[in-house]
C-alpha cells in the first residue's frame, strides 16, 4: 500500500469512526428504538428510554436531527406540540441498531460474567 492508499484509508477510518460514535451512543440507540413503531412526542420518548436527562435528550434529537436520522415536527396548536420521527434514511439505520441492541440484551449477562472472570486473573 502506498501512501495515498494508507491517507486514503485513514482518513475513511476517522470518518467511520465519527459516524459510529454518533449511532452506537446509548441514547441514540434507545431514541431510534423508541421512534421504530411511530412518531413519539418528547416526554413520551423521555419516559420510554429510562435515566436520560432533558437536556441529553434535547441534545441527541439535535444531532439526529442535524444527521437526517429524525424529523422534528411543529404543530400549530396551543401549546405548540412537538413530534419526533424517523425519516426513511433513519428507517434504513434502525435495523442495525435494535439488532445491535437485541444483541446487546442477549449477552450482557455472558459480558458480565467474563468481565468478572477477566478481573478475577488480575
Amino acid at each position: 500500500m502506498d501512501m495515498t492508499e494508507t491517507l486514503d484509508v485513514l482518513s475513511s477510518c476517522t470518518g467511520v469512526t465519527d459516524i459510529l460514535k454518533r449511532v452506537g451512543d446509548k441514547w441514540t440507540v434507545q431514541v431510534i428504538v423508541a421512534l421504530v413503531d411511530r412518531p413519539r412526542r418528547f416526554n413520551e420518548l423521555k419516559r420510554h428510554v429510562g435515566g436520560v436527562s432533558q437536556q441529553m435528550l434535547t441534545r441527541t434529537l439535535k444531532t439526529l436531527e442535524r444527521d437526517g436520522v429524525i424529523e422534528r415536527r411543529v404543530f400549530d396548536t396551543t401549546p405548540p406540540q412537538v413530534e419526533y420521527e424517523l425519516t426513511a434514511f433513519g428507517r434504513s439505520l434502525a435495523d442495525p441498531v435494535r439488532q445491535l441492541a437485541e444483541w446487546a440484551v442477549r449477552h450482557r449477562s455472558t459480558i458480565h460474567d467474563n468481565r468478572l472472570r477477566y478481573d478475577a486473573k488480575r
